[in-house]
């Protein structure tokens, strides 16, 4: 196996036990919600003026999927549209007392897996950072190519 192959069967099982683990913890607190709608609801509540087109390229998902996920979140009162005084075309979400709620859960979730992981990220240093935020950089900016030639 070539180095290219080791690092990439290297990332997915890095990501298979961070998801393993955190599945667990996940699922119990925030049992009512599929991922998807939880992922949604943290795109709202970090990024401002939401709307599907936002939604859809963030998560790579075609702008009808995130139209039924917004739609359900819509009917379970965790976020609501609304539109800007200067254009009555667009709609933007914001998240609702209770989609905040869920957001804040699903953030204390992330913060006590960073305080679980913490012990190794502390030993990595400022170069080790940079040549991985370097490589990672890099290698998306070769998917979101490929993903253009795909598209169009």
């Amino acid at each position: 196996m070539n180095k290219d192959e080791q690092v990439m069967l290297r990332f997915r099982d890095l990501f298979n036990k961070m998801a393993a683990l955190n599945k667990t913890k996940m699922e119990a607190s925030l049992i009512e919600y599929k991922p998807s709608e939880v992922h949604c609801i943290e795109y709202i509540g970090q990024h401002a003026d939401s709307n599907v087109t936002k939604l859809a390229e963030a998560f790579y998902m075609t702008r009808s999927a995130i139209s039924k996920i917004t739609k359900k979140l819509m009917d379970k009162d965790l976020i609501e549209s609304y539109q800007k005084p200067e254009n009555k075309k667009e709609i933007y979400f914001r998240l609702t007392k209770q989609g905040e709620d869920i957001y804040k859960i699903h953030e204390d979730l992330h913060q006590e897996f960073r305080e679980r992981d913490k012990a190794v990220f502390e030993q990595v240093t400022e170069e080790q950072y940079d040549q991985m935020l370097h490589f990672i950089d890099k290698y998306s900016r070769h998917l979101d190519a490929e993903i253009k030639k795909n598209l169009y």
